[in-house]
């Protein structure tokens, strides 16, 4: 019965969120300047690079754990292909960030969030090959990474577990906003106030957006993640661990049995 509540609540929430319009993309195609479009590439290609290796030690562990990467790629290319119109030159949406972070950990998001954005470049025309090592920065980067410290510092500090996941995807996505308006402050300084002022114009702008934005995500990964506890896929105590792979394959190989 409890189980039934959770998917009817979760498939409220997953209309709730499908029926934002989607707009715009990441920052554009040709929209950052050469310099700083090579600058965000080469400052992601190391965290690139460690995310392949991470990939690789989860698959070598388990070939099932692609299934678990699958998943996490298709939730995270919904929720971030589901925009609203914000700042000139790119948009707010849901990353999908915090959900695949806790299933695969920070370092494989890097590998996720790239393939998603390259899947919204050449599906959708969202983004841009010139921007891609920006955004990528910005959503597989940045997002993962602060959400598996807000969700580790919360739970030290005595939070729930549901406490910490929901704040770990809010401040997650809005991490990655945070350095995307780095990112067109520094490429687009105000003409009289510089850097500084371009940061406040479009951090302030984005926040209008991003703010519920990122509410109604943290809400809807902590809906998606109860929803795989009450079925047994993982447990509380496995989430952001390795341990939590062995769970989804001894509860798929149950199922295939059947």
């Amino acid at each position: 019965m409890r189980t039934n509540h959770q998917k009817k609540y979760l498939g409220m929430l997953v209309l709730l969120v499908i029926s934002m319009p989607a707009f715009s993309m990441h920052i554009m195609e040709g929209y950052l300047p050469v310099n700083w479009s090579i600058t965000w590439t080469l400052a992601f290609v190391p965290f690139f690079l460690m995310g392949l290796k991470s990939i690789q030690s989860l698959i070598k562990q388990a070939p099932e754990k692609r299934m678990v990467l699958a998943m996490v790629v298709a939730f995270a290319f919904v929720l971030s292909s589901l925009k609203l119109p914000s700042v000139t030159g790119s948009s707010s949406h849901a990353t999908g960030m915090g959900f695949g972070t806790a299933l695969v950990g920070p370092g494989a998001m890097s590998i996720v969030g790239t393939i998603v954005l390259l899947f919204q470049v050449f599906l959708l025309a969202h983004g841009g090959i010139t921007t891609l090592g920006a955004n990528a920065f910005a959503m597989a980067l940045t997002g993962p990474v602060v959400t598996y410290l807000v969700f580790k510092g919360f739970r030290k500090g005595g939070a729930s577990v549901r406490m910490a996941l929901f704040s770990g995807a809010v401040l997650g996505n809005l991490a990655t906003y945070l350095v995307t308006s780095v990112q067109l402050a520094l490429a687009h300084p105000d003409a009289s106030s510089g850097f500084s002022g371009a940061f406040v114009k479009f951090i302030g702008i984005f926040g209008v957006t991003q703010i519920p934005v990122a509410i109604v995500e943290g809400l809807l990964t902590v809906m998606v993640i109860n929803v795989l506890v009450s079925n047994d896929f993982i447990k509380e105590s496995e989430l952001f661990s390795i341990r939590s792979f062995k769970r989804l394959k001894v509860k798929g190989a149950a199922h295939g049995a059947k």
